[in-house]
C-alpha cells in the first residue's frame, strides 16, 4: 500500500500498526529477507511477496507440513500478498519494474548484482524511484571477494568460527539448532530500513542498504569476536561452559539437567544459601566470579553433590524464589508451554475458522499499535490478478 492511501487491495483503507502505508516489494526467498519482510508485514506494511514460477524454496522444505504447506514457509510469510513472475519473460519484468517503481521498500536476497539483468539492481531503480529504501541481504557482502560466493547460513556458521565454539570441548564442532545467523541478518535488515526510513523522512532521500551473514555472525558474536579483536585470544569450544562466567551452565539434578546462570557475587551467595552451603561463598577459592571461573572444575562437583539430591522442578522453583537465574533444559513444544505459563500468548492463528493458521507471534509489543496478524501465508501467486490489474492501472494522486 503506497503513501496515498492505495493498494493492492483496492481498497484504500490502511492496515493498522506504527507502519500502516508502507508498501514493500520482496523480491527475496528462504529465511533471512522473507524474515525481515514479515516482521515489517506483521506492523502494517503491505508487502508484495514476488515468487519465481516455482514459488519460494522453502515451499518444498517438508516435512513437517501442516495441510500439505510446509511448515518452514509458513514460519517466515504471513502477512503477505504473492505474485508470480518469470523473470526470463519480459511482460513479467515490467511488471516487477513497475512494482519496484511504486514501492517505499524493495528487499531482495539475490547474488550481488544478480538484478541487474532485469533493471532491478538499486541504481535503476532509483532512476524512477529515487526514494526508494532498497535493502540487499547477501552471505559474503558485494565486493569482489564475497559477491560470488554462496550464502548459506550453515556455511556461514563454518567460515564465522562460530562452529568452532559449539559442541564439546573434545568432540567436533555443531551448528547451532536453527539458522541463526539468518535470522539476524534479517533483524539487521529490519533494523537498516527502519534507520533509512528515518532518514527518508527527514531528507526525502531513499538509499542502498546492504547486510550480509558474515558481517551479522561477526557482530552476534559479540564477546567472543571481542576476546579476538580487542584482546588477542582465539576462544574455543567449551560446551555449555562459559569462558568468563561460573556457574553458567547445565548442572545434574535427580532427574535430568538445570541450567544455573549466577551472574554476580550476590547471585552466587543466594544460590548457596538454597542449596544449604553458604560457606561456599565465603570460599577464597569462589567469593569472586573470576576466583569461581579459575576454580570451576573443584566448585562444579561440590553443586553438583547438591542439586542431585532433589529433581529439576523442586530446584527451579527454590532457586528462582530466592532471585537467581536458572531454568530446565526443554523440547520445543515444552518451551511454547511454559511461554504459555507465564502469559505471552506466544501462538496466533492467522486466517478465519477451522482455515486459521497457526503462528509465533511477533516478538514485539506496542502500547498503542500492535502487531496485527491480517493474512494467512499465501499459496504461490495467490494474490497474482489483482496485483496485476493494479499495477497496470495509474496511480492516483496523493
Amino acid at each position: 500500500m503506497t503513501a496515498d492511501g492505495t493498494g493492492p487491495d483496492d481498497t484504500g483503507a490502511a492496515a493498522p500498526g506504527p507502519l500502516a502505508g508502507l508498501l514493500v516489494a520482496d523480491f527475496s526467498r528462504i529465511l533471512a529477507g522473507p524474515y525481515a519482510t514479515m516482521l515489517l508485514a506483521d506492523l502494517g506494511a503491505e508487502v508484495i511477496k514476488v515468487e519465481g514460477p516455482h514459488g519460494d524454496d522453502t515451499r518444498t522444505w517438508q516435512p513437517p507440513v501442516r495441510d500439505g504447506v510446509s511448515t518452514y514457509y509458513i514460519g517466515t510469510n504471513r502477512n503477505k500478498r504473492s505474485i508470480a513472475l518469470d523473470l526470463a519473460d519480459p511482460g513479467d519484468v515490467a511488471v516487477a519494474r513497475e512494482l519496484a517503481r511504486r514501492a517505499d521498500v524493495l528487499v531482495e536476497n539475490f547474488k550481488p548484482g544478480g538484478l541487474a539483468r532485469f533493471g532491478l539492481d538499486y541504481d535503476t531503480v532509483a532512476e524512477t524511484n529515487p526514494g526508494v529504501l532498497y535493502a540487499s541481504v547477501s552471505g559474503f557482502g558485494s565486493g569482489p571477494g564475497g559477491a560470488a560466493l554462496p550464502g548459506y547460513d550453515l556455511i556461514v556458521q563454518a567460515i564465522s568460527g562460530f562452529m568452532s565454539l559449539t559442541g564439546d570441548p573434545d568432540g567436533s564442532p555443531y551448528r547451532g539448532g536453527v539458522a541463526l545467523f539468518d535470522v539476524m541478518a534479517g533483524l539487521h535488515a529490519t533494523v537498516g530500513i527502519l534507520s533509512a526510513l528515518n532518514h527518508r523522512h527527514r531528507t526525502g532521500e531513499g538509499q542502498h542498504v546492504e547486510v550480509n551473514l558474515l558481517s551479522s555472525a561477526l557482530s552476534g558474536l559479540v564477546n567472543q569476536t571481542s576476546a579476538y579483536v580487542a584482546g588477542g585470544v582465539v576462544p574455543f569450544r567449551m560446551g555449555n561452559g562459559h569462558p568468563s562466567l561460573y556457574p553458567y551452565e547445565p548442572l545434574p539434578c535427580a532427574d535430568g539437567d538445570l541450567i544455573i546462570a549466577a551472574g554476580n557475587n550476590g547471585q552466587f551467595r543466594r544460590l548457596v544459601e538454597v542449596l544449604g552451603v553458604p560457606e561456599l561463598a565465603d570460599d577464597p577459592r569462589f567469593s569472586r566470579n573470576e576466583d569461581r571461573t579459575a576454580h570451576r572444575d573443584e566448585l562444579r562437583p561440590l553443586l553438583a553433590d547438591r542439586l542431585r539430591t532433589r529433581s529439576k522442578q523442586e530446584w527451579f522453583r527454590d532457586i528462582i524464589a530466592a532471585g537467581v537465574p536458572c531454568g530446565p533444559i526443554n523440547t520445543v513444544d515444552q518451551g511454547v508451554a511454559f511461554a504459555e505459563e507465564v502469559g505471552l500468548e506466544p501462538v496466533v492463528p492467522v486466517g478465519e475458522g477451522a482455515a486459521a493458521v497457526p503462528t509465533v507471534r511477533n516478538p514485539i509489543t506496542f502500547s498503542g499499535t500492535p502487531p496485527a496478524y491480517r493474512l494467512p501465508p499465501p499459496g504461490l501467486d495467490e494474490h497474482g490478478a489483482e496485483l496485476r490489474r493494479w499495477l497496470s492501472a495509474p496511480e492516483e494522486s496523493p
